[in-house]
């Protein structure tokens, strides 16, 4: 037999209503906040992403699905949101628009090459949401109580926001020359991977999740001591605006996110004691981002939220989701003349907005009014020989067993 490749899951029939819950939640936050949604296709030059999250990172080195097409071009499966609308802001000729724009994506599959784990999958889905062209710290204020909102709206609690700052390109070279000389000093101690990166990426230093490099991490240099004055001041301004919106926050001098193109804040929204593992949501700002793709110098901050995440919490939480609603009505029918009739009632009904579960094969009456009771279906609609004669239907409340005959066109007040 066969099975779902490693690291994917289906989405089963029960777990939609968790997915449905969370989707409402999106477009209503997102109309609350002025966000228009952009589609970009499944795959794109393989380019965008080795440029944009940058060739240093675990998810251009290892994670990416990359292929070449039969016309001999590179192309990769989407690991991640932001770079795609990015390309599409610039192709179609957004930095015209009024600023800063808006916009977001809707529970996009995203597919990166990783041990799978809770929460975590090679292919997975995310949403997320972009505010492109403006440096004002109170946009990034905004950006964070969106994302802190939106979780609240789905009714998850003990949330926490983790903060950072980690500089621009002024500023970020000095405070990577004495991260490197720290990490230098520590080299025995640390596993091989950082060993790669402190060569090549050393802000991935802060990220590493290995024990050997955990105490070495934590009394590094931090991002927010080497700031220029000009990030000093948005880092301060955007805590001020937080501390108004009554967001608490941790600084956390060890955050700084898995891409390259991030700038200045960085965030993470977790549930609290949780860990980085379980995080809900996370983003920044990239201001060099779409310079480095081609386009004007042009300010821009972000998040990216995980669906399977969201859906493990709000079961750990027990959150109550709305139950996707059930069929109102059963048709059972027996003979083939009340066949017929059950199939033009079905139709009718369907077209009145009722929706219907009718009866197939040749089943005994007890044995579709067993399904019936099975789909926890309320109304059984019977057809039977003396009902096909008489134009009447037979209807019965699966509830309480109580039945009366009606005459059909009565039924879409009397199910109503």
């Amino acid at each position: 037999m066969y099975q779902a490749p490693r690291g994917t899951s289906d989405i089963l029939p029960e777990e939609q209503a968790y997915w449905r819950f969370v989707e409402q939640k999106v477009t209503s936050i997102c109309q609350l906040y002025g966000y228009e949604r952009l589609d970009s296709p499944v795959f794109e030059d393989t380019g965008l992403f080795a440029r944009s999250v940058g060739p240093g990172t675990d998810v251009v080195e290892k994670e990416m699905y990359t292929f070449t097409d039969k016309g001999g071009n590179q192309l990769t499966l989407r690991p991640e949101g932001t770079a795609p609308v990015c390309r599409a802001y610039l192709e179609h000729g957004m930095p015209n628009l009024p600023r800063p724009v808006k916009l977001y994506y809707y529970f996009i599959p995203v597919f990166r090459y990783e041990r799978p784990q809770a929460g975590r999958y090679r292919q997975h889905y995310q949403f997320g949401f972009e505010a492109i062209g403006e440096d004002d710290p109170a946009l990034d204020a905004e950006v964070i109580d969106m994302a802190w909102q939106f979780f609240l709206s789905l009714g998850l609690h003990h949330l926490s926001l983790q903060l950072n700052s980690i500089g621009c390109r002024q500023c970020r070279p000095i405070y990577l020359n004495a991260l490197k000389n720290h990490y230098a000093s520590h080299a025995t101690e640390l596993c091989t991977d950082c060993k790669v990166r402190l060569e090549r990426n050393p802000l991935r230093l802060l990220d590493c999740k290995k024990s050997s490099c955990q105490a070495v991490a934590d009394s590094a240099p931090r991002s927010t001591d080497y700031l220029c004055s000009e990030c000093r001041v948005h880092f301060s301004r955007l805590k001020e605006y937080l501390k108004l919106l009554k967001i608490p926050f941790t600084l956390n001098h060890r955050l700084v996110r898995g891409l390259d193109y991030y700038t200045r804040t960085v965030f993470e929204i977790q549930p609290r004691d949780a860990g980085a593992q379980s995080t809900l949501g996370g983003g920044g700002r990239y201001d060099d981002l779409i310079e480095e793709l081609g386009g004007k110098p042009t300010p821009a901050i972000g998040l990216a939220a995980g669906i399977e995440r969201m859906v493990l919490n709000l079961k750990k939480q027990a959150v109550a989701v709305p139950p996707f609603p059930r069929p109102q009505v059963f048709i059972a029918h027996l003979g083939n003349e009340a066949k017929d009739e059950a199939i033009k009632l079905a139709s009718r009904l369907r077209q009145a907005s009722t929706s219907i579960i009718m009866a197939t094969g040749q089943r005994s009456l007890k044995a579709q009014l067993r399904q019936a009771n099975t789909s926890a279906i309320r109304h059984a609609v019977i057809i039977g020989e003396q009902e096909v004669k008489s134009g009447t239907v037979v209807l019965r409340d699966m509830t309480n067993a109580r039945q009366k005959t009606v005459n059909p066109a009565a039924l879409p007040g009397l199910l109503g």
